[in-house]
């Protein structure tokens, strides 16, 4: 039997079969909106936490950066009053060198700056100090450094060839230095550094090269010949506009350098020179044999073997064997080194007269030189190599990084100054009576004076006077911070 059904009871099953369908299609539409939802937030939750690992660490990284520099900052300071200390040592050695009938010579504590400062760093240093004085600090207050170390190495920046000698713009002072760089130089073995073209494509010999750096520092418009053993007087043309022909041009400065960064603009200076004669170790400031800083005189005692050797083929008549020949100038050096291991870091000469002595075969230095069949040094002048050298430092650079460890992660961070000790006084002139004297007249009594309108209440002129003194300390002429 056919059943048939009503009109409205069939339009019902279709509307119902429709909706049946529509549900079937729309069903899973909640879950996938679920899903998105939380891959949404997963998403923003996982940058938000990036974000703030990010700036969480950097905050630390920040934090730690500041314990580091700090903690630099009191290895230069430390090492300020180390090399300040250094007269009175000196001092209290005297009576032994009273019996050898000469005068204490300078004592390069400087050298032992990173073992005498283990006393303020942190475990590490404290147990080199120990070996070092036999003296242990566990019972020491406000010793050490928590958290934070440092590492410094105090270099005599008089013990280098000084480039900045020129900038005198006396004719005597650009001779000396001169002669010094031509002594640098003249080695045959560097013959093929200057036989092919420079890093701007140019030909520069040892005399071009010599001329560029003291005409880049000499006040004058006028060209430097740099041949300081001709007899002969020779005329100067204009300094060159070799530097503004350049792809990128530049003017030459006529001033003194500013930063041992400074020589590479000048001429001839590319990167194989500068790591044979300027800079061949970054990690070890000792073995540069030139600077822009210190007083001019080279100390002979602290100077390396390089440095010495320049500043003897320098003064010494032109073709002399040490001079020419690599083999003999390898004695040299070794004679060098095998002197100041016996002296163990003691000064090898007393006075500049001590050195002279030595060139001519004479002394420890002297025996040693002719045991091993090198003739004394002709000299051209003895008078201007003693005019050239000393045994007195007084210009420093202060090398000190901080070190801060905190997990996996450690945090350096580098201090070089350079400090100046001329013209300073000594600890026991500025002792605390020399502080309550401050604005004291001529006999130490304070002046009753009242202060001047401009001054501030309660300073005098003696008290800003002694503010603007120069202390033990000496002068900072150079800060950078890596």
């Amino acid at each position: 039997m056919i059943m048939r059904l009503s009109l409205p009871r069939l339009l019902r099953r279709r509307v119902l079969g429709g909706r049946r369908r529509t549900r079937s299609k729309r069903r899973g539409v909640a879950l996938i909106m679920v899903l998105g939802a939380l891959t949404i937030l997963t998403v923003m939750l996982a940058e938000f936490q990036d974000e703030t690992s990010a700036e969480f660490g950097s905050a630390l990284s920040q934090r730690d950066a500041i314990k580091a520099e700090y903690a630099a900052r009191s290895a230069v300071n430390l090492s300020r009053l180390l090399i300040a200390s250094e007269p009175t040592i000196r001092r209290g050695l005297a009576p032994l060198f009273l019996l050898m009938k000469q005068a204490p010579p300078q004592i390069p504590v400087w050298e032992f700056a990173s073992q005498v400062l283990g006393a303020f760093n942190d475990a590490d240093g404290a147990e080199s100090f120990k070996l070092l004085a036999g003296v242990d600090i566990g019972e020491g207050e406000n010793l050490g450094l928590e958290g934070a170390s440092f590492e410094v190495k105090v270099v005599d920046e008089d013990s280098k060839i000084n480039l900045n000698v020129a900038a005198r713009g006396d004719a005597f002072s650009q001779a000396r230095l001169a002669q010094q760089l031509i002594g640098l130089l003249a080695g045959p073995q560097y013959d093929p550094l200057f036989e092919g073209r420079d890093r701007d494509g140019q030909f520069s010999d040892r005399q071009t090269i010599c001329s560029a750096l003291i005409d880049w520092v000499d006040p004058d418009q006028d060209a430097y010949v740099c041949d300081p053993h001709s007899g002969s007087a020779q005329q100067a043309g204009a300094e060159d506009s070799f530097y503004q022909l350049l792809k990128t041009p530049y003017v030459r400065k006529n001033a003194a350098f500013d930063s041992l960064e400074e020589v590479r603009l000048v001429r001839g200076v590319g990167d194989d020179f500068w790591s044979t004669f300027i800079d061949p170790d970054p990690d070890n400031p000792d073995k540069r044999v030139v600077t822009v800083w210190g007083q001019g005189q080279i100390n002979v005692n602290t100077a390396n073997g390089q440095t010495i050797l320049a500043v003897v083929c320098g003064a010494a008549v032109p073709g002399s064997p040490l001079c020419t020949d690599p083999a003999e100038a390898a004695k040299f050096l070794g004679a060098m080194t095998m002197v100041k291991g016996f002296t163990a870091g003691a000064p090898l000469f007393g006075t500049p007269k001590a050195f002279l002595s030595a060139i001519k075969g004479r002394g420890m230095f002297g025996s040693v030189l002719a045991a091993l069949e090198m003739k004394p040094v002709a000299l051209l002048s003895e008078s201007e190599l003693l005019k050239a050298v000393t045994t007195q430092s007084k210009v420093f650079s202060v090398y000190a990084t901080g070190v801060v460890k905190a997990g996996k992660r450690e945090t350096r961070v580098r201090v070089h100054a350079v400090v100046d000790y001329r013209g300073v006084p000594t600890i026991e002139s500025t002792g605390l009576g020399a502080l309550l004297s401050q604005g004291a007249g001529p006999t130490g009594a304070v002046s009753s004076t009242p202060p001047e309108q401009n001054l501030p209440d309660g300073a005098t002129e003696g008290a800003i006077g002694a503010a603007l003194t120069p202390g033990p300390g000496g002068n900072v002429i150079y800060y950078r911070i890596d």
